[in-house]
Order: structure tokens, then C-alpha cells, then sequence
């Protein structure tokens, strides 16, 4: 006890001092963070910067402004002010503008971006009140650039200095696109994707929410006088005019219908949901379904006949189709449609036609969830289909997903998880970090506004059940785990005095709320046609009979056994290619070989999807084995090479020229031996995220170093922030200049002083400086501001490009902290994981198995490859390949690619040797005993250094490396790398 009460002291005398360096140091607030920060706008609402343990608070939702807006009765303007792109008032040194004629429009701003900056344009109001504004752009495209851009522009929108509503950081002016038609099919009667093409037309788009939570555009409040508006963005973009205008309302139908002619429609007719015309996210694709009404029939072949899915969920995506109408009158719609993906939940659709909302009940209309495709028509609660007086001739029906009846759920799900984050760093200050059972409690006496804010949140919990269950018409999973996580919370505060104890029931309560907000802001759905029916007559039947489906279900049956899909192996004259990727990969990869590879070298290619990477030792020991394997993790080749089943690649032609496109560190993984027996295709790295917004407001830079890093700890987490770090191994030993084995890699070297001097500094981070041992999600913590600064890999930039629109621009990437070297130089090594492909020894194809592995590994082809994944797919599928040259020529931004690139010269990753497999296990164990249990550093490494030895030693001689008589016999000689990786210059300023 008295050792434990010492090292608490010690940890309080410690941050006290580090209190104090750092209110008086380089990283105390006020000081200005350097280039790559953003250029500051005030909220519209206060900030606490006091330090008085609260969060900073940001800009209030546009939901609740609104309401404000509401109370106090400010009406909606009657004027309309009409404001030139070409009249910018100010703008930020480096913005790119230009005044021309731009594809029809006379004096339109052209406005080029490469980097953060921002216009503004004075607005003169003579009538106040609320007005919507419309942006009147056209996308930018670089006639210079090597690949497209599928991605939309981005901008934040301020007024005299600030934001009005939170939603007003970021919002989405995308670009649009349409598939290649009429659809193509391959030798065996497949359709192959289309391409998707850009459509180059100016577009009118009312300012709006990023991720579909309001159905309607947004208000925006002006006084009398004159008014600055600021846009602020990073991707260019051009710009005709900005219009404030008054804002438009749907009525509902039982008032629009009064107002619609009369008429009988004219012939019914159908229209084919594959076939859109427009879409704003290249995402949204088209799919093959095999159900048994659907048209066009897949059978067995995949035939695109549907559109949307779980690819069609979220962002507000949308999609757009034209048809004919044969003769004005009134028309009934309806629409064959797939929501089986979220249990008893709804989805909501936006539907417009020409452009415009005819009925308010469209804003957000509802498809119930169903096992099976069903018939949907347009109709009103009473089952009565709507009816739309459409003329003679061409329109437009359009549909984006939204979630806005669920928005007033979500928002307040975001606000009650903040107030369960505060509490739990509350009471976990109250208990010091450690709960305690024998220590008795008075919480109702000495901390009643505890229990004041745990009732606060069951209450507001207990509304989001009962609003859900309204909302929704029924029962499902959310209202559930709603009405759990407040019969938990209920359960706390029957007793009370308990509570301090209970700190992991309540930090499940609040991942049970938290988790509630990614389910109802996702509203995937399919669709396979629309009729369009006169409304005098019934709609035709909209689902398959029960023999129909009986039917399709046994010719599907037989269809199973067809070799045509099974995995492929042994012809002499092909090339068989097992891949361990998505079928969506296997795909494009065997298009590209058929369109690109074949032609130019005669060698015909098959490649299958390899549903378990497993199925690769199987095949193997059968004589089945692939030719090649591609997708495979960075730890099989060598699993495989130590038995004899792949091939030294190093023994090949031009291997020096393959091996010169990667990393050196990212070649040590597959280096045995005296070999290389595969080669990396993608690679993953950790680097740094951080909120700039938080950051700025704070005063804190972006740290170069780990000192860096400590020192800023005080001010985030006196402010109830803290910094994430993972139990990153591979960071701490190689920057400090450890290696994890011998130069001749019989033994680990993690007994050096220089790998206890990094373990100490992982594991003090944790058990001295406050880092928290456990993250649910940091993804989420980071959305959320509760952690906004820490160290994630490549999906983290997914996540946040695709999941977190409302704050694009308002975060941003940097290298990694390092430690100064003894030239002065920021070390900042890093390892992280990768998939590789390699050659089977038994292949029957080996130099034309080479050719393949030489041509898909290029640039040309892993560019290619990137960009029409994510031309078909979109920003989720991007590609990280390993070839550096292929990946500077993605659509990055060029401070997205400057900080990858930097980063990327410091990979380093393990070398795989028998029995390296148990590292992870034992540094795991060492990093528990140390942080968890609180033993001594020193004594918790050399723990797992004997017991690495020990399984290192029985690998080498289960494969002949070491004698039995203890005796080396050859050894494996890992590579070594000490120096950054020059290579990676080249593509650095491109």
C-alpha cells in the first residue's frame, strides 16, 4: 500500500509539473499553430476555454436553431437578392480566382483550389427574416490531372464571422455522374460495370445537410443592412451566383391535390431503376438479383437489373431517372422494392419530380422492412395512392435518402452521450482512477448533482424509446436497446452510493446509446422498377407467386453445381489467380487482365475470389494449389515458404526493378532465407488525425515529437480531452532504435537498453500520463471532440471522409510524433500491416505467372486499378496500394498526399521468421502486466524475452536451423533498415 501511495503522489507531482511547463511553453494557448492550420471562425455560440473541467462547446445543431428562430417568430423573407460569383468582396491570399465565360455562363468565378481558402461576398438585405440560399456552381475539373476526381466540393458557410448552426462547417456541392449505356456483357454473358461518366452541367442546389438528417434546405436568418457571407473550402470549384430567396414549402397533399387539373393519365408504362439517368455519388450502384420478378431475369448469370442496396444508405445520396409521358393526366406511381436490411426499421426517401417536392408526405416518405422485394405505391396513411397530374413529354423523378424523422432522435442521442462521457470522467476523478469495494460512499450528500444528471439522462433515454416507437410504428432493435440502457441506468440510481463502483455498467450504458446513431442514419434500399399508372386503373401485381419463386429456386439449385464459379486450378494454359479480396476486386482485376494483360502478352488469365485465405494450405497439400495468390496477409508467404510451397521470387527477371516501386522496409515481411518469396500490394500505416477546430480553440499545434505530446496532455485533459495512442509496438521500439532481433535473428534483441527505454515510454503514457488504457472507438471519440487528437491507420480516413461529412475540413492528418535523432532529425518509423502476392512452387505457369505478377504490381496497372474502383464504388474502396508511385497518382489532395508521402519514407515493418508469430502474444502479456497489473517495466520485458526465446529456439529447430545438439547450422540474417526510404522524394511535389 505504501509503494501504491507513492507512485500516486509521484503521478500528481508529475502533472503538476507538466501543468506548469506547459502553460508556460511553446504549446501554451494563444500561440498559432503553424501552416496547417485552419483559418479560425467563431462559433455563433460561446466557448468554455476556462479550464473549468467542461468540454469546449461548439455551434448549437441547425435543429435546435431553428426552433429558436421559431419561438421567436422571425418570419420567412418575401425579397430575393441575387449576388455574382465574379463579385467577391475579400478572399484569402492564396485563392486561386479567375473571371470567364465557363461552359455557357458569362463573368462565372472559377475558383481553383489546392489548399485551404476562402472568398466573401457582401450581401445588402433590405427585407429581414429567413431566407434560403441557392448556390449556382459547376464542377471543376483539372484538364491536367491523371485520374478523376469522384469527389464532391466541400465548403463552409459563415456569416459576419460565424457560424449560425453546426451543419453550416460543411456542406456538399457534389459532382454528378451516369453510367456508361447501354450495359456491355463478357464471354460468358455476364454484364461487366459500366464506367461512370461526369456530367458537365450547372446545377441550382439549395444549401443543406451532408448526411440526408433535414428533408428540407436550410434557413438562414439576415438583418437589415449589409452582411458578409464567407465560403471556405480546399476543392475548387465554379461558381455563377449565389441566390437568397424565400424559402419553399410542399404543401400536403389533401391541400396540393385540390389544386391539380383533372384527367385520366394515358397508357401505363414502367420505367427500369438500373437504368438512372443521373447520380450524385458514384456509390450508388447498379446490382444483379435473382429473385424471380425481376426484370430483366438474372437466372444464374449476373445480369444488373436493380439499383442501391447498402451502397445506397446514407450521405443523401441520390439518383435520378427520366421518362416520357405518353399523354397528360393523372398518374399513380409505384415502385418494386428490396428493405430487408434493417430489421423492422424504417427507411425514408426524399422523392421530387421535376426538381420540386409535390406533396410534404414526400419530404421524407417511408418503406417499411420486409424479408422479400415488395410492391410499393405512393399513397397516404388511409392506403389511398397519391395522385400526380404529369404532362405529355419528358420528366425527371429523383430520390435521396434521409433519415429526417429519426434526426431529432439522433441529436439528442449525441447529447445525452456527452453528458454519460462527463459523467464517467467524473466520478472516474472522484475514485482516483481505481474503484474500490470496501470503501464506503455518501454520493447523495457529497455529489447530488451526479444522480441529478443520471435521472436527467434516463429521462431523456426514455423519450428517444417512446419517439423511436412513434416514429417508427413498431417495436425493433434501437427502441429496445433504448429501453435497456434506461432500466440500467435506473437500476444505478437505486443505489446510489454504489454507482462509484459501477463505472463499467455505466460505460456500457453509453456505448449501448452511442451505438444506436449509425443504424438510423443509414436507409439502404433497392429498387427495381417504377410503374406509372393512370389513375382510374389498378396497379399490376409487384411480387412473384409462390411457383414463380418455387420455380426459380430449384433452377437456382442446379445452377449450384455449375464449375463455372468454383475455384479454378491446373490448366496449363491459363493463368489462375486466387484472390482474397471482395468479389467487387475479383471483378474489376479480371477486367482489367481481360482488357489489358491478355491482348498485350497472349497469356490468358482466370481469376477466382478465394473465400478463406485458409483454403490456400488445403489446396497446397491436395496439388490444387493457384498458380498465383494475390490479397494474401503479410504473414502467410513466409508461413508457406518455410514448407517449400512458394517461390523465391528474387530468382526472376527484373526482380530489382519490382523491388525498387516499394518501401525497403515494407520487403522485410517477405525476405527468408536468402529470399523474397512475395511481394506487397497494399499497405496500411498509423498516422496522426486532429480536430483542428479543438486544437485551434485551445491553442495547442500539432505535436513533432513525444515530448511534444506530453506536454499538451495537461491542457486537453484539464479540459476533459485526452490524446489516443494504440499499444503501438513496432512505433516505440524503432524509434528509439531497437530491433526485435539479433543480426542473425536466432534471438530477440528486445532486451537492449534502447527497446526498455521505448517500453518504458509506451507503457508510462498509459500508467503516468493519463492516455487511456481502453478505447471503444476512436473514430467515434473523435467525431464526437471528446478525443481530438490521436493515432489511427488508413481506415480512420475513410471513416471520417464517408461517416463524418458535417465536419470535412475541420480535421486534418500529420505524421506522426518521433524522437529526435542524433543528427537533429525527427525519426518517425512506423510499421503497420499489408497484403502481398506470391507464386506457388507446383504451379505448372510460373513465368507467365511472373509476367502477371510484374504487370499487375506496376504503376500503370495499380493506378488503374484505384481509380476504377473507385470510380464504381467511391471513396470507400480506396485503393492503398503499396507501389508509391501508383498511389501519389490518386485523387488525394496534395496536403492529404504531402503528409502520407512523409510518413511513407518511415515504414519499417518486422521481419517474419519461425515462431516470430509469438512477438504480438508476449509483448501483449508484457504490456498488460506493466499497465494493468503494475508490474515493473524492466521485469515484464525480460519476462517475454525468455519466453520468446524459448519458442524462437524450438521453431529453428523444428526447421533445421539449429542442430540437435544445440549447434547453429545456418541462420536467417533479417534485413535491416536504418535510414529512411530517398524514394519516396520523387512523388513528393508532384
Amino acid at each position: 500500500m505504501i509503494g501504491f501511495n507513492a507512485r500516486k503522489i509521484g503521478m500528481g507531482l508529475t502533472a503538476i509539473l507538466l501543468l506548469l511547463t506547459t502553460l508556460t511553453g511553446s504549446f501554451a494557448r494563444g500561440e498559432e499553430s503553424g501552416s496547417d492550420k485552419m483559418p479560425v471562425v467563431k462559433p455563433a455560440g460561446s466557448a468554455d476555454t476556462s479550464g473549468s473541467g467542461t468540454s469546449l462547446q461548439f455551434e448549437p445543431y441547425y435543429l435546435e436553431v431553428m426552433e429558436g428562430w421559431r419561438e421567436a417568430q422571425i418570419p420567412e423573407a418575401e425579397a430575393a437578392i441575387v449576388i455574382k460569383g465574379s463579385q467577391v468582396l475579400r478572399h484569402s491570399e492564396g485563392a486561386g480566382l479567375r473571371i470567364e465565360r465557363f461552359n455557357g455562363r458569362d463573368n462565372a468565378l472559377v475558383w481553383i483550389n489546392e489548399d485551404t481558402n476562402w472568398i466573401e461576398y457582401e450581401v445588402p438585405v433590405d427585407q429581414p427574416g429567413l431566407y434560403e440560399i441557392v448556390l449556382h456552381y459547376h464542377s471543376y475539373k483539372d484538364a491536367q490531372a491523371d485520374v478523376a476526381s469522384y469527389r464532391p466540393a466541400m465548403l463552409s458557410v459563415s456569416v459576419d464571422g460565424a457560424f449560425p448552426f453546426r451543419e453550416a462547417r460543411a456542406l456538399k456541392f457534389p459532382r454528378h455522374f451516369r453510367d456508361t449505356l447501354p450495359l456491355q456483357t463478357d464471354e460468358k454473358g455476364d454484364h461487366l460495370r459500366p464506367k461512370p461518366i461526369e456530367i458537365e452541367n450547372w446545377y441550382a442546389q439549395s444549401l443543406r445537410d451532408t448526411d440526408g438528417a433535414y428533408a428540407e434546405p436550410f434557413q438562414w436568418h439576415f438583418t437589415k443592412g449589409k452582411h458578409t457571407l464567407r465560403l471556405q473550402g480546399y476543392e475548387s470549384i465554379v461558381i455563377d451566383k449565389i441566390e437568397l430567396k424565400k424559402p419553399e414549402h410542399p404543401l400536403p397533399y389533401k391541400d396540393a391535390v385540390k389544386q391539380l387539373p383533372e384527367g385520366n393519365g394515358g397508357k401505363a408504362f414502367t420505367l427500369e431503376a438500373e437504368l438512372m439517368a443521373e447520380k450524385d455519388d458514384v456509390a450508388l450502384q447498379i446490382e444483379a438479383d435473382q429473385d424471380a420478378f425481376m426484370t430483366p431475369f438474372a437466372g444464374s448469370r449476373r445480369i444488373f437489373n436493380a439499383v442501391g442496396g447498402k451502397r445506397w444508405s446514407s450521405g443523401g445520396a441520390g439518383a435520378a431517372w427520366t421518362f416520357t409521358v405518353p399523354a397528360s393526366g393523372r398518374y399513380k406511381i409505384g415502385m418494386r422494392a428490396y428493405q430487408g436490411y434493417l430489421s423492422n426499421q424504417l427507411v425514408f426517401r426524399k422523392i421530387l419530380i421535376d426538381g420540386k417536392v409535390p406533396y410534404e408526405e414526400l419530404l421524407s416518405y417511408p418503406f417499411p422492412y420486409s424479408t422479400g422485394w415488395q410492391g410499393i405505391a405512393l399513397q397516404g396513411e388511409n392506403d389511398e395512392p397519391y395522385s400526380f397530374y404529369l404532362e405529355q413529354g419528358e420528366h425527371t423523378l429523383s430520390m435521396e435518402t434521409t433519415y429526417d424523422p429519426f434526426n431529432p432522435i439522433v441529436k439528442k442521442q449525441e447529447a445525452v452521450s456527452q453528458v454519460l462521457t462527463k459523467l464517467s470522467l467524473n466520478l472516474n476523478s472522484i475514485v482516483g482512477g481505481q474503484t474500490d469495494q470496501y470503501r464506503t460512499w455518501n454520493i447523495e450528500q457529497n455529489y447530488p448533482e451526479l444522480l441529478a444528471q443520471l435521472r436527467e439522462a434516463a429521462d431523456e433515454i426514455e423519450w428517444m424509446a417512446q419517439e423511436l416507437l412513434r416514429v417508427n410504428g413498431r417495436q425493433d432493435n434501437n427502441s429496445q436497446t433504448l429501453a435497456t440502457a434506461t432500466k440500467d441506468i435506473r437500476s444505478l440510481l437505486s443505489l446510489p452510493n454504489e454507482v462509484p463502483n459501477r463505472l463499467d455498467e455505466l460505460t456500457a450504458i453509453q456505448n449501448k446509446v452511442s451505438s444506436i446513431r449509425t443504424v438510423l442514419a443509414n436507409s439502404p434500399l433497392m429498387l427495381d422498377k417504377f410503374y406509372f399508372i393512370p389513375v382510374e386503373e389498378d396497379f399490376p401485381r409487384m411480387k412473384a407467386t409462390v411457383w414463380q419463386k418455387l420455380r426459380t429456386g430449384i433452377k437456382s439449385f442446379i445452377h449450384s453445381f455449375n464449375a463455372r464459379d468454383r475455384l479454378s486450378y491446373g490448366d496449363s494454359e491459363v493463368v489462375h489467380v486466387w484472390a482474397n479480396y471482395g468479389r467487387d476486386y475479383v471483378n474489376v482485376l479480371q477486367d482489367m487482365a481481360d482488357q489489358y494483360f491478355t491482348p498485350e502478352t497472349g497469356i490468358k488469365v482466370k481469376v477466382d475470389l478465394l473465400p478463406r485465405e485458409q483454403l490456400l494450405v488445403l489446396a497446397n497439400a491436395a496439388g490444387k494449389a493457384p498458380d498465383v495468390a494475390i490479397g494474401m496477409t503479410e504473414g502467410r508467404p513466409i508461413e508457406m515458404a518455410i514448407r517449400g510451397a512458394v517461390e523465391d521470387l528474387s530468382q526472376y527477371p527484373g526482380f530489382d526493378a519490382v523491388f525498387n516501386q516499394f518501401s525497403p522496409g515494407a520487403m522485410i515481411p517477405y525476405y527468408y532465407n536468402g529470399g523474397y518469396y512475395a511481394l506487397p500490394e497494399t499497405q496500411r500505416f498509423n498516422i496522426l488525425y486532429y480536430r483542428k477546430d479543438i486544437l485551434d480553440l485551445l491553442g495547442l499545434q500539432v505535436p513533432q515529437t513525444w515530448d511534444d505530446v506530453i506536454a499538451m496532455l495537461p491542457a486537453l485533459q484539464q479540459s476533459n480531452y485526452n490524446f489516443y495512442i494504440p499499444a503501438d509496438f513496432q512505433t516505440f521500439f524503432f524509434q528509439n532504435g531497437a530491433e526485435y532481433y539479433t543480426t542473425d535473428g536466432m534471438k530477440t534483441e528486445l532486451d537492449s537498453p534502447e527497446a526498455l527505454r521505448a517500453f518504458q515510454q509506451l507503457t508510462d503514457m498509459f500508467t503516468i500520463y493519463g492516455i487511456d488504457q481502453q478505447v471503444t472507438s476512436f473514430y467515434q471519440h473523435f467525431r464526437d471532440g471528446t478525443m481530438p487528437i490521436g493515432i489511427a491507420d488508413f481506415n480512420m480516413y475513410l471513416q471520417m471522409t464517408l461517416a463524418a461529412p458535417e465536419l470535412h475540413g475541420w480535421w486534418g492528418m500529420a505524421p506522426i510524433p518521433g524522437m529526435p535523432d542524433e543528427a537533429g532529425q525527427i525519426a518517425r518509423w512506423t510499421g503497420g500491416n499489408q497484403s502481398s502476392a506470391m507464386i506457388f512452387e507446383k504451379s505448372a505457369n510460373k513465368e507467365e505467372g511472373w509476367k502477371f505478377l510484374q504487370w499487375w504490381l506496376s504503376a500503370e496497372t495499380q493506378q488503374r486499378f484505384g481509380s476504377d474502383l473507385e470510380g464504381f464504388y467511391g471513396v470507400a474502396f480506396r485503393w492503398n496500394t503499396a507501389n508509391v508511385e501508383a498511389f501519389s497518382q490518386l485523387p488525394w489532395t496534395r496536403d492529404e498526399l504531402a503528409v502520407l508521402l512523409e510518413q511513407w519514407k518511415w515504414y519499417k515493418d518486422i521481419a517474419n521468421i519461425p515462431g516470430s508469430y509469438f512477438i504480438t502474444r508476449e509483448l501483449n502479456n508484457a504490456w498488460n502486466r506493466t499497465v494493468v497489473d503494475g508490474m515493473n517495466y524492466r521485469e515484464s520485458l525480460e519476462e517475454a524475452v525468455v519466453n520468446l526465446n524459448r519458442e524462437l529456439d524450438r521453431k529453428a529447430r523444428e526447421f533445421g536451423f539449429i542442430g540437435k545438439d544445440g549447434v547453429i547450422l545456418k541462420t536467417y540474417d533479417p534485413p535491416r533498415i536504418t535510414k529512411p526510404w530517398e524514394g519516396v522524394e520523387l512523388y513528393a511535389d508532384q
